[in-house]
């Protein structure tokens, strides 16, 4: 009899990964959490993004509407020298969500 694999936790979790990458290799990646059933998708998205970049010691990117559209579309983004104020020392960083709430 097969047992089905363990949940990640009790309740619907919100999960993105960021990835600093350059010359094609990964230099530090992070996934960042939220549970807060009182945010809509959009609000998480922004405080994820804020979240990884305050532990990867970023500032925050610049959403561009290029950024808007590939995210829209794929549910990803990279985030290039033309997204930051500050001269950033790697190629891009990557912005994926990885695991969604169930609607309710």
């Amino acid at each position: 009899m097969k047992s089905s694999p363990p949940a990640w936790g009790s309740k619907p979790m919100f999960r993105a990964w960021g990835k600093i990458i350059k010359e094609n290799r990964l230099l530090r990646d992070v996934v960042v959490e939220n549970g807060d059933p009182s945010l809509n998708r959009t609000r998480k998205v922004y405080r994820a993004l804020e979240q990884m970049c305050y532990e990867l010691d970023l500032e925050n990117p610049v959403w561009l509407e290029s950024n808007k559209q590939e995210f829209i579309r794929h549910d990803r983004t990279r985030f290039t020298q033309d997204n930051f104020i500050e001269t950033i020392e790697f190629d891009f960083l990557e912005f994926h969500v990885i695991e969604e709430d169930d609607p309710a």
